[in-house]
């Protein structure tokens, strides 16, 4: 395919007073985009189409530059944006602004942002308690320096204890919550496979409803899995999974005697090598990772 096939919106530019008409060796700025996805988080490419330029500054119109030649950015949120691009040669300039509109992810989308990188999780239509209760928190900022306070490798990473907010070193962690429990949303369908998000909660002796922690949950790692871990599962759990759900534990591992104790209700679609970084920290006694992890949670809008 010919590259000026490949970036099918090249729209209208927008020319500011600096880009009219120039004589001989005046630099001319031009540029159209593509992108696999119109919405958020949307990763947009540049095709820097500019003449007789030297140098570059784009800005993104979300806060965000770049000197590169044909950048690739990334938009996080849903939003109009007016994308300019300066192209010089010496002591000329021409300007050249173009709008992009990227629209509000069609799914429930959060953001775990991290020190060790970021994770973008989808969060379960099937599970609207849950659901609904991690994006009011996190829209209250209530899991911002919060801690991924039990690591262990191989398991999972667990976090959103507000205790573990400036936590000392050394603090027994994993009992804070907001004062209420969530209602149990088993889902036959959303299973412990590598990347699930799932609620914490205490033990079925004083928990025998299985409901789940307001605020604390946890990431699978996992472990790889055979077809003999599932008939043993299925077995002892008295269920079958399904054909997809046999493909996805093969394939990417996970913790299947979680399954139908513990709700899950979102996974990682990006950023699934995160959390085999932050499961590999080194830990004190208690599974409390050495130095903080610290997390941020924001909603994709």
């Amino acid at each position: 395919m010919e590259k000026a096939s490949k970036f099918r919106r090249s729209g209208l530019f927008l020319i500011g007073l600096t880009t009219l008409l120039a004589g001989c060796g005046r630099p001319l700025a031009k540029f159209s985009y593509d992108g696999d996805e119109d919405h958020a988080p949307a990763r947009i490419s540049f095709d820097n189409q500019s003449e007789k330029a030297e140098s570059y500054e784009w800005d993104f119109g979300d806060g965000n530059f770049s000197g590169e030649e044909e950048p690739t950015h990334e938009y996080r949120t849903s939003g109009n944006y007016l994308v300019t691009l300066k192209a010089t040669k010496g002591k000329k300039a021409s300007v050249v602004q173009q709008r992009i509109l990227i629209d509000a992810p069609e799914r429930c989308l959060v953001e775990i942002e991290t020190d060790y990188g970021n994770m973008v999780v989808w969060l379960y239509d099937a599970t609207p308690e849950h659901r609904d209760n991690f994006i009011k928190l996190a829209e209250q900022q209530y899991f911002d320096g919060l801690l991924f306070h039990r690591v262990i490798q191989g398991f999972m990473i667990q976090g959103g204890d507000p205790n573990s907010k400036n936590a000392k070193s050394g603090q027994a962690l994993g009992q804070g919550g907001p004062g209420y429990t969530v209602p149990a949303e088993f889902v036959d369908s959303l299973v412990h496979v590598k990347g699930a998000l799932a609620a914490a909660r205490t033990s079925d002796a004083v928990n025998p409803e299985k409901r789940s922690s307001g605020s604390q949950f946890y990431i699978v790692q996992g472990r790889p899995v055979t077809e003999q871990d599932l008939q043993m599962i299925e077995g002892r759990k008295g269920f079958r999974y399904t054909v997809h759900q046999r493909e996805a534990y093969l394939q990417s591992g996970g913790t299947p005697f979680l399954d139908r104790d513990y709700t899950v209700f979102g996974q990682v679609i990006e950023g699934l090598e995160v959390i085999d970084r932050i499961a590999a920290v080194a830990t004190e006694p208690g599974d409390r990772p050495k130095e903080d992890v610290k997390m941020k949670v924001r909603v994709i809008k």
